[in-house]
C-alpha cells in the first residue's frame, strides 16, 4: 500500500501546482558512485517529488505504467521504430 504523501504526489494538479515550490531537474545532481538502490533515494531527496518538477520554465508531471517492460526497453523500441 501507498503511502498517502506518494499518493498527493502522484496525483498533483498541474492547473493548481505552485511553481515556485517545485525542484528544477537542472539543479539536481546525483552521485553516480552511490550504489543504485542509495542513487534513487539521493535523486527523490532533491527532487523532492519525482512525479512534478521543473524543467526551466516548463512543469513537467511524470506517470509510470504498472507493467513489467522497463524505461530503457521502452525507449529502445521507440528508437527502432523511428529508425
Amino acid at each position: 500500500m501507498q503511502s498517502s504523501s506518494i499518493i498527493n504526489m502522484k496525483n498533483i494538479d498541474l492547473n493548481t501546482v505552485d511553481r515556485d515550490a517545485l525542484v528544477d531537474i537542472r539543479d539536481v545532481k546525483v552521485n553516480t558512485a552511490l550504489p543504485k538502490r542509495e542513487r534513487a533515494i539521493d535523486f527523490i531527496r532533491q527532487i523532492g517529488n519525482p512525479y512534478c518538477y521543473k524543467h526551466g520554465k516548463y512543469v513537467v508531471k511524470v506517470g509510470f505504467s504498472d507493467t513489467e517492460v522497463s524505461l530503457e526497453e521502452r525507449l529502445a523500441g521507440y528508437i527502432r521504430s523511428k529508425c
